[in-house]
């Protein structure tokens, strides 16, 4: 083993979690040292969600690593509930004078990536064979191989944002843990075409749930759930396209435009909480904490708002030798994290059509978009939660 590095923090994941956090410990001048087990090719070309919350994009220009995303971002005042004879807008700048900004999970994440050089944030690609040691002791360390070498860093404290499947949340033990594991999938597909509509229609139809999305002017995201034994092969591209035309084209504005698939694929979809965030100086953050359904565009957003609650605990405990944020982080972040949780289900509940149930389920789902549709109260409360609740 090669001699060993040390660091303040070592940040587990260079997911948007990691990175955000690490530009944050960065802005205060504090060491810190990101460890990703993907290239960096691979991480930015993950393709994810693309709502973000004020407090993301509040974030991100506190950083000051908002060129792209105020040259690109798209700012969405409000967004539609539909059924396949109806189309509801909930208007988020009237309702709470907030609003939402569509810019790619992928693009943030090049975008931190980009920015960590010249503000001393170190990120380690392709480091393999990740494990956690000592976290409950002063001197926690992790070990890794890159390079073909084995090696150390030592750190202070470790931030685990390496999402469900990393190291972090295996080396937390056991805890308590909380998921709802929905019947259905969501097969989507992104193509460099126009939108159909100018905002994002989420639809509840006979066949279905549908949602007709964009990552800018020029590139849509469309999404039809599917039931959970679909594979992408049994979806060819006229088959896909033919479908979102024939569901969209009552509800939109323009015609669904066909184009050749950037990419075509089948995520299910779940709720889960680890609600133990914490053991001795190991912290989770992010997805390794958490997953939520993405019906309620939150996944990225609600990383964000844990990274704030954890950066600030951090600050405060090594510039300051104040022990109180990180003792109130788990509670603090998880009070967050059950809102948006409900939120999340509660749409999902509501806009996709469920195998095991029947003719009544679906007419409370259509009598409760009926009563959205006449109720300001209603409107502004799903508002509130899709913008984003305060930190």
């Amino acid at each position: 083993m090669t001699k060993p590095a040390r660091t303040r923090v070592a940040i587990i994941g260079a997911g948007p979690a990691g990175l955000l956090l690490g530009h944050l410990l960065r802005a205060e001048g504090i060491d810190c040292i990101i460890l990703e087990r993907q290239s960096r090719a691979y991480v930015e070309s993950r393709i994810r969600a693309g709502v973000l919350e004020t407090v993301t994009t509040d974030l991100l220009r506190r950083l000051g690593i908002d060129a792209r995303l105020n040259a690109e971002g798209l700012v969405e005042d409000g967004f539609n509930l539909a059924t396949d004879d109806q189309v509801i807008r909930v208007d988020l700048k009237a309702l709470t004078g907030k609003h939402v900004t569509v810019y790619g999970q992928t693009e943030v994440t090049r975008d931190l990536i980009e920015a960590a050089p010249e503000r001393g944030l170190e990120i380690i690609f392709e480091a393999k064979d990740v494990e956690l040691h000592d976290i409950e002791s002063d001197a926690p360390f992790v070990t890794y191989v890159a390079d073909g070498a084995a090696r150390r860093l030592d750190a202070a404290f470790i931030a685990g944002c390496d999402g469900f499947h990393g190291p972090s949340r295996k080396a937390i033990g056991a805890g308590a843990e909380f998921e709802r594991a929905y019947p259905f999938g969501w097969l989507g597909i992104l193509a460099d075409v126009p939108p159909c509509h100018p905002e994002l229609i989420y639809a509840n139809t006979a066949d279905g749930f549908a949602l007709a999305s964009m990552r800018s002017r020029t590139r849509s995201r469309y999404y039809i759930q599917v039931p959970l034994t679909d594979r992408v092969e049994d979806w060819p591209e006229d088959r896909l396209w033919d479908e979102l035309e024939r569901r969209f084209t009552p509800l939109a504005d323009r015609p669904v435009v066909r184009g050749p698939a950037l990419e075509i694929s089948i995520a299910p979809l779940r709720s889960y909480v680890f609600e133990t965030m914490r053991r001795g100086r190991l912290f989770l953050a992010g997805d390794a904490a958490h997953i939520v359904p993405p019906t309620g565009a939150k996944g990225l957003n609600l990383a964000a708002s844990d990274v704030v609650y954890l950066a600030d605990a951090l600050i405060a405990r090594l510039a300051r030798d104040d022990e109180s944020g990180l003792a109130g982080y788990q509670a603090r972040a998880l009070e967050r994290i059950w809102k948006a949780e409900r939120f999340s289900w509660s749409l999902t509940r509501l806009m996709h059509r469920f195998p095991d149930e029947g003719a009544f389920e679906h007419r409370m789902q259509v009598a409760e978009l009926d009563y959205v549709a006449g109720s300001r109260a209603m409107q502004t409360a799903i508002a509130e939660n899709y913008v984003g609740l305060p930190l």
